[in-house]
């Protein structure tokens, strides 16, 4: 784990923009006219996917997906230049929130700069063409990190970029060396001193493929020595596994707790229910009510909070990486969730959710309830993941309490409490 890392990042909302179907016009200036109702729900950082230009060798679909760059150090230009870039930069922190960019460092475009300029910065097969090591990535060809010059390079052009934003979030993070990762984050904090380092961590069955292959695939502790924040793909798989029918929520949840003791106490996870590699949340949870539970335990989590641009509107539908897909902000299946991330941020605020122990129990098969504590303090959360009513038992005094949600009244009796189907949060002190 990286040292300097605050847990008051566990305290903080994200919130992922995806230039190219995000607005109408699909580039930065669209994004602008958007900023005010995205800070009003809590949003403390944007992050942007790639900015730069797409391959057009081995492209997929029509416009190619953004993981495919061509060159690093430039501006797709279907976004605008690099002047627009900077004014939405601006526009941004003139808002008090950050603005962090996606790094995509284990591979290029085929027809990228590096490619034509620096063949020996690549892997190569055995007839010395290039390649990568991940069947279906067909539009893209791996560096290799064996030859400094690339690691020269690489951290250059993140300083470039570090003078106009706030951090990175570093794709496929673990098949770089984390040794580069580590002293890319030592030379990057002389230009942007606090700068945030977000690494795309794997799942594990990925990571032993990777490595039943040969392929340099790093663990989480392993990533944790350079990073602030790492995705929550060590777990992720329990969850869909859960919803899916496949698995149970006891797994799910005994999951999570093993992150209480297997990482440093400064650990920082990115809590997510939806991005654009994996389903919306609302394809997950179709139920309105469970969509709702699902959501108010998202930002209940210990973690950095992580939102994918329409999952405050409950949209169903995953805009395509390769193709214009413009998000239908109108939709008629559409669920407003606006006022419920309001309410959820609020809470989230709490310092309690930043340095805490966190666990979590099952009930039911379907009920989960989480609870953070600090010495006698504790905030307790309930969420029933299939939106139904239930009696679970608690250790708190009996009594009246206010659910910190919506400001409605839950009653403890005899060591239980009820709950129709609504999540629910209490304090105790």
């Amino acid at each position: 784990m990286a040292g300097t890392t605050s847990k008051s990042l566990r305290n903080k909302v994200m919130y992922q923009i995806f230039p190219r179907n995000f607005s109408k016009s699909g580039d930065f200036k669209g994004i602008i006219p958007q900023l005010d109702r995205i800070k009003d729900l809590g949003v403390d950082i944007i992050y942007l996917t790639p900015i730069h230009p797409i391959g057009e060798k081995a492209r997929k679909g029509s416009l190619g997906s953004p993981y495919a760059i061509k060159d690093y150090r430039a501006i797709n230009p279907e976004y605008g230049t690099l002047e627009d870039f900077k004014a939405l930069v601006k526009e941004i922190h003139d808002r008090e929130m950050d603005c962090i960019i996606d790094v995509v460092y284990n591979h290029t475009s085929p027809d990228s700069v590096l490619a034509s300029e620096h063949p020996e910065w690549f892997y190569h097969k055995k007839d010395g063409s290039f390649g990568n090591r991940v069947g279906d990535w067909t539009d893209i060809i791996d560096l290799d990190y064996s030859d400094k010059g690339l690691w020269d390079y690489q951290i250059e052009t993140l300083k470039m970029w570090a003078g106009i934003v706030d951090g990175f979030r570093c794709d496929v993070a673990p098949l770089v060396p984390v040794e580069f990762w580590k002293q890319a984050r030592d030379m990057v904090e002389e230009v942007r001193p606090g700068c945030l380092w977000l690494s795309e961590s794997i799942d594990p069955p990925f990571i032993q493929a990777m490595r039943d292959m040969g392929v340099l695939a790093q663990s989480d502790s392993e990533m944790y020595q350079a990073f602030d924040v790492l995705y929550e793909y060590d777990v992720y798989q329990d969850f869909t596994a859960y919803v899916s029918g496949k698995g149970s929520l006891e797994d799910y949840a005994s999951a999570v707790n093993r992150q209480e003791f297997i990482y440093p106490d400064n650990y920082v996870k990115l809590r997510f229910l939806e991005n654009h590699d994996q389903p919306r949340a609302k394809f997950l949870f179709p139920d309105n009510r469970a969509l709702k539970n699902a959501t108010a335990f998202l930002f209940f989590q210990k973690g950095l909070t992580f939102i994918y641009a329409g999952q405050e509107m409950g949209m169903a539908h995953l805009p395509s990486l390769f193709d214009r897909d413009i998000l239908d902000w109108k939709a008629k299946e559409n669920v407003d969730l606006t006022d419920l991330f309001v309410a959820l941020r609020k809470i989230k605020s709490d310092p309690l959710f930043a340095d805490s122990t966190y666990r979590l129990k099952t009930y039911e098969d379907n009920i989960l309830k989480g609870i953070h504590s600090r010495g006698e303090r504790k905030c307790i959360g309930i969420f029933s993941m299939k939106g139904e009513s239930s009696l679970v038992p608690i250790n708190a005094p009996d009594g009246v309490y206010e659910n910190l949600i919506d400001g409605s009244k839950v009653e403890i009796l005899h060591g239980y409490i009820s709950i129709c189907g609504e999540p629910v949060i209490i304090n105790l002190k």
